[in-house]
């Protein structure tokens, strides 16, 4: 008997056998246009559920410092936007495309600024932050479809780094540990102080899902030390709120984060997303090295699927998928990034069909 998304998904997670591979999609805004356009999609379709996802997100909480400030326009040209939000940062944004907002300037630079202009703004709830409709309404459509449902959204890493740079946040590590361990831990608190409103009205989900890009291509932003000593223990108090609900948890982080892998699992994460092929991550290595601890989610370099080519996709699975999900670990098909609009849409509709079906079969 065929599983539902919920069952798939809870049996992926717990690394046991599976009738399918669980699958998740994430095209760029102008893929999805380029695909309406070629009327693949429809005008108001839903593109996970065009192609089958296994799961779905939502609840992400607005962690700007200050949510009565109006963002300050400082130099806007043709194609760029410098302004000053409400986090005390100047971010100059593309108008044109998307794209990392380029790092100008911080009001926050060391323990003082951010005692004086964050800190106080996130030791209360604030109802404003919570989606309460947008949550509701997504679980709601999850349970109709048998979806497996998590909360999604940003940990303390990716909470820092918009209020004082990476530059200053990680000058801190090294110069005043204490200072970026407080807000390590401030964020992590206020995180879950308002994922308990949310829950206690809306109801739980059935996994939690962190963004956390600690990693660029090669090395992490911080050595293993640096984290188990700063940010493991925010992680670690995230993690076992999740747990307590008996949520299981999803790590994603863009770039290379190997080494920091161990103290992640010590922390207690349950699958690892997106293992960012470019940038230095295989998959193939990191299951040999934690499948027996995590499952994995991603992996799958997004270049071959830019390619076109269904031959190199068919290696790609081979090499990269065919060794974890025939050898006994949980996995979840996924590029290792998001997908952009040169990838055709028969192209995605053949890794998706093709690497569901690498799915375990009973021996």
């Amino acid at each position: 008997m065929a599983m539902t998304s919920v069952e798939r998904m809870m049996k992926v997670l717990e690394r046991k056998p599976v009738d399918l591979t669980p699958v998740a999609v994430s095209p760029w805004g102008a893929t999805v246009e380029r695909w309406r356009s070629e009327g693949h999609l429809g005008p108001d379709e839903d593109v996970a559920e065009h192609f089958g996802q296994d799961l779905r997100t939502a609840g992400w909480i607005n962690s700007v410092a200050d949510l009565d400030f109006q963002p300050v326009t400082i130099e806007e040209t043709e194609e760029t936007l410098l302004q000053l939000d409400g986090n005390g940062a100047k971010l100059r944004r593309h108008k044109l495309h998307d794209s990392t907002p380029e790092h100008v300037d911080f009001t926050v630079r060391d323990r003082r600024g951010w005692e004086e202009h964050i800190k106080p703004h996130l030791l209360d709830v604030d109802r404003r932050r919570i989606p309460f409709e947008d949550y509701r309404n997504a679980r709601k459509f999850a349970a109709e479809k048998q979806r497996y449902f998590c909360w999604g959204g940003v940990a303390p890493f990716e909470q820092m780094h918009p209020v004082c740079g990476h530059e200053y946040m990680l000058m801190g590590m090294a110069l005043d540990p204490d200072w970026v361990k407080d807000m390590v831990m401030t964020y992590a608190n206020f995180t879950i102080n308002h994922l308990e409103v949310l829950f206690a009205e809306e109801g739980k989900p059935d996994g939690m899902f962190f963004y956390e890009d600690m990693g660029f291509k090669g090395k992490p932003f911080m050595s293993p030390a640096m984290y188990e000593e700063i940010v493991q223990p925010g992680h670690k108090r995230l993690f076992d709120f999740a747990h307590s609900l008996g949520c299981k948890v999803i790590v994603h982080s863009c770039g290379y984060v190997e080494p920091l892998v161990p103290g992640l699992i010590e922390a207690g994460m349950d699958c690892l997303q997106a293992m960012e092929v470019k940038a230095g991550m295989h998959l193939p290595t990191l299951f040999q090295r934690y499948g027996d601890r995590i499952s994995f989610f991603g992996g799958v370099d997004v270049r071959v699927l830019i390619s076109n080519d269904r031959a190199a996709i068919d290696r790609e699975l081979e090499e990269k998928v065919l060794p974890v999900v025939k050898g006994g670990g949980g996995y979840i098909l996924h590029s290792d990034h998001s997908e952009p609009p040169q990838i055709d849409y028969e192209t995605m509709r053949y890794f998706v069909e093709t690497g569901r079906r690498l799915g375990r079969e009973p021996a």
